[in-house]
Formats: C-alpha cells, structure tokens, sequence
C-alpha cells in the first residue's frame, strides 16, 4: 500500500484485491459480539469535511472506532473556515495536534492531493470525495459489492473482476464516484460501460478505459451490474436535459427495465437515492438492489483502508479472533 489513498487509479490489482481481500477480514467484525478491534488504539484520526456529508462521513467515524482509534470529526461550518482560514492553516493547526490520518471531502478537485504533497502535515491523507475528481473508497465498497454478489464471499477472496460486465448511468458530467469507478473496475479486469445523455457526458471521456452508449435498453441485456448515479443539480449551472420526465424516461431505471437484465445481475447506486427520477422505489426495494449492503460494505472497505494505511503490512489483516495489536507488533 502508498502512503496516501488519493485516487483509485493510483491503485494497482494488488492493492486493490488487498483491500478487498482485507475488508472480507474486517467485515467479520460485525458478526462479532463486540465488534472491536484493537489495532488503531492510541492513534488519532481526523475527518475534514469541507462538504455536506452522511453516509461518507458516518462510515469513516464508525470504522475508525471499530479499529478502536481516537476520532476528531472537523466540519467547515461553524469553524475557523467560516472566517477565512486557508487549508494550510487547517491542516499546520492538525499537525500540531499530532493526529496520525486525515480523512477529507472537499469541494474543490484536487484538494486532497495538495494536502498530502504539501508538506503541511505528516500523516496519511485518505480522499473522502474531492469536487467532481475522485472518490477511491466508493469505488472499492462498490467493487467489494459486485465481488461478493457476483463471484461470491469466500469464492471471491484473491479474485477480480474480470470479465465482468459494469453499466454506469446517469450524471457522469459531474460524478466522481463514476470516475473512481471507471478506474478501479479497469484496473480489475471488468468491462465498464457509461450510459448517459450527450449533455452529461465530460469532455475528454474517449480517453477513459471504457465504453460510451447513450442507449440504456440496448446494453441492460449484457450487463452483470447496473449503477444508477444521481442527479447532481447542486454543481448544475445549466439545463442539461429538458425535464425530470424526459431524463425518467430515457435514463431512469423501472422495473419494465430490471427485467431486461440477466437474472443474476444487480442494481447498485451510491446514494442518496432520488427515487422516481433515475430509479423507482420497485427497483430501489427490490433485492437485486444492493444500497444498503453499499452502506454496510463502506465500513468494511473503510476499517481495511486504514489498517492498511496506519496498522498493517503486505499481507490481509489477521482473522478477527486473533487480531494483531500495536503491542504484539
């Protein structure tokens, strides 16, 4: 593992099948009746959130304390930010508290980057979401997911996703989770697939590792996994499509288009869900629908990123009976 998690295209097939592979370890916490580990204990760890946040922001806190690690939680409103304090200031006023990670969402693409290459602080920078660039730690709980559902808990372990088939729909334009995802599922050996309309389609995407299509129905029939992406009107500063019907209607996933999926394929979206637009509530409640796992994987990929990062070594983390503390190193 680097030092820093930035971007899942910094990540090589080994690094992300370790992580993977970690995270089957960790998810056996949760099974637990005590779902602790002592691994991070005496470490400090502080998420910066710069950006409205909940799920993100929750799962890190939670992995952070089943790794048993102390946790700053630092929002920009009602901080120092409010008034005008730069990153540097922020992260110069972090160092000097001593805390070992930082765990950011900015708004600003590239902000996680300039943190870690700064030289303002010492410690290793995990990108929670920057702007519409990245978001790694969504890629690797999205790639867990398929990898569970699709090749299986114990099946998958030491395994990819090659040949595997990955529609991504919607709001590509301003998604850095379609990003990250395009990334890590390459790097995997999966065959991505982005569905969406001309106007929300980035400038540049021939250049991706993966296929463009703007018909959805067409490509529904050879696809393992569909992810709906939402809507993203708060980084909109222009119509992109005519009305929330129309976009319904070319790009919204019903049950009419579940049906066109192979039957072991699955439904996956990000969150938070606008339910009626890109997908109705018989798909969103259905159980090819995999949001919530989503939600509970997170935890898992998040407790292996930063045992990795702060706790671990080249190998999967230890099974959970028999964890490796600080004092045992």
């Amino acid at each position: 593992m680097m030092r820093h998690l930035i971007s899942a295209a910094d990540l090589t097939r080994d690094d992300a099948v370790l992580i993977l592979d970690t995270a089957e370890e960790m998810a056996r916490v949760a099974d637990r009746p005590i779902r602790k580990l002592p691994t991070l204990r005496g470490r400090t760890i502080c998420n910066l959130f710069f950006e409205d946040s909940t799920r993100t922001r929750i799962s890190f806190e939670a992995a952070e304390k089943r790794l048993s690690a102390d946790v700053i939680n630092f929002a920009a409103k009602g901080s120092s930010v409010s008034k005008g304090e730069s990153l540097k200031d922020t992260a110069q006023t972090l160092e000097a508290m001593g805390v070992d990670a930082v765990v950011i969402r900015h708004g600003a693409s590239g902000a996680p980057y300039r943190l870690a290459t700064s030289g303002w602080i010492d410690a290793p920078v995990v990108n929670a979401g920057d702007g519409t660039h990245q978001h790694p730690t969504q890629a690797l709980l999205d790639a867990f997911t398929m990898r569970r559902r699709l090749v299986g808990r114990d099946a998958g372990l030491g395994k990819d996703l090659a040949g595997r088939r990955i529609t991504i729909v919607g709001d590509v334009l301003h998604s850095r989770v379609a990003r990250s995802n395009v990334d890590l599922l390459h790097t995997l050996g999966a065959e991505v697939t982005l569905v969406a309309p001309p106007t929300l389609v980035p400038v540049g995407v021939e250049t991706w590792p993966c296929e463009i299509s703007y018909d959805l129905d067409r490509v529904l029939p050879k696809s393992d996994a569909v992810m709906m992406l939402r809507v993203q009107r708060e980084r909109m500063n222009a119509a992109f499509f005519p009305t929330e019907r129309e976009y319904s209607r070319r790009y919204g996933l019903d049950g009419e288009r579940m049906a066109k999926m192979p039957e072991h394929a699955i439904v996956m979206h990000p969150g938070p869900m606008v339910r009626g637009m890109e997908i109705t509530a018989e798909v969103a409640d259905s159980d090819r629908c995999t949001v919530i796992e989503q939600v509970a994987n997170g935890v898992s990929i998040r407790m292996a990123v930063l045992y990795l990062l702060l706790g671990g070594n080249d190998s999967a983390a230890p099974a959970p009976s028999t964890p490796r503390t600080e004092e045992s190193k």
